[in-house]
């Protein structure tokens, strides 16, 4: 288990240099706000959007998860714990205003990279429109 990549994942990475080339900035790895331990994998601040790039067996994807034969209570467990508190973390970020992004690892990037193009842009404009003429950032 030490040699699972946790973070910088293939479909991850991936997903970032399309968005760097559209222009885009982000943060990685950012700290859930409230919860200890938890991390965005890719968070826009700004506009509050939260990207999650789940890994299919850990995050329990219903194409591609499997279930190991060895152990198979524990493992069933400990799946099961990892869908509970995805759906706690996406809870919570929703309760605190972000808007929250989750997809597989086995998702197209082009696709995945342009959803989220799309979601940013269109809360950039949403928080624009709200602002009075003339504020400042």
């Amino acid at each position: 288990m030490s040699k699972q990549v946790s973070k910088d994942t293939a479909a991850e990475l991936a997903v970032r240099r399309l968005l760097h080339a559209a222009g885009l900035r982000y943060r990685v790895e950012y700290p859930v706000p409230g919860m200890a331990r938890r991390r965005i994998d890719v968070a826009f601040t700004s506009t509050k959007v939260a990207v999650l790039i789940d890994g299919c067996f850990w995050h329990g994807c219903p194409e591609h998860a499997t279930h190991p034969k060895a152990n198979a209570q524990w493992w069933r467990q400990k799946l099961d714990r990892n869908i509970a508190r995805d759906t706690e973390t996406t809870e919570h970020l929703v309760a605190a205003g972000w808007e929250v992004l989750r997809f597989w690892e086995h998702e197209s990037p082009v696709t995945v990279a342009l959803c989220i193009e799309e979601t940013v842009r269109r809360r950039r404009a949403a928080m624009e429109r709200g602002r009075p003429r003339g504020a400042g950032r």
